[in-house]
């Protein structure tokens, strides 16, 4: 069984290691910047399933190092929440096979609202209708699943997690966040004492 287990941690590592690091990071990172920074809009992620824990997860991070985001349910963006969609929000959509019904359907849901709204995709599959309707397309490098079956979405959600970070950190590194800023976000608990205490250094 450890043998298995190594070979799993490997699996994920070479997943991560492949993961395509192109201009279009850049690209991502300024238009967060452009649209959220400068214009004051939001960052709003979205995925079903598992993409959409990540998404969620990503939304929560980007929140508490001073980008503002929201997650925002596909199922129920059709049932109203899509009014949370603003003039100069962005949108950041994770799907692993690009074709996820709901997720297409709120791309042009939400240009039906706010027709120059921008997107960020992550995806697999750069020929998928997700990716060709998105602004900027991030590839996951299309792993394979460490499931046994090859079905369960565990390598992919990986590959998604680390590029989630990517764009946090590269955006925190932009706009020059501290630890001061920070603690006014995260009051509670150890991180929060740890970043009031390298604000007052």
């Amino acid at each position: 069984m450890i043998a298995e287990l190594k070979e799993i941690i490997e699996k994920e590592v070479k997943a991560i290691q492949n993961i395509p690091i192109t201009e279009a990071y850049d690209k991502a990172v300024n238009l967060i910047i452009e649209q959220i920074h400068q214009k004051k809009g939001k960052l709003v992620c979205s995925g079903m399933g598992k993409a959409g824990q990540i998404a969620s997860n990503m939304a929560t991070t980007f929140c508490s190092t001073g980008t503002t985001a929201c997650f925002l349910h596909p199922s129920e963006a059709q049932h109203g929440d899509l009014g949370i969609l603003c003039k100069n929000d962005l949108m950041l959509l994770i799907s692993n096979s690009g074709k996820t019904r709901e997720i297409i359907e709120l791309l042009d849901l939400a240009r039906n609202l706010v027709p120059d709204i921008r997107f960020i995709v992550i995806t697999s599959d750069e020929d998928s209708p997700l990716a060709k309707g998105a602004d900027i397309c991030l590839l996951t490098g299309s792993p394979g699943e460490v499931c046994c079956l090859g079905l369960t979405p565990t390598t992919s959600i990986t590959a998604m997690t680390v590029i989630g970070d990517l764009l946090v950190v590269e955006t925190m590194k932009r706009i020059n966040f501290t630890a001061a800023e920070y603690a006014k976000r995260h009051h509670g608990g150890y991180l929060g004492a740890i970043s009031r205490m390298q604000s007052n250094r």
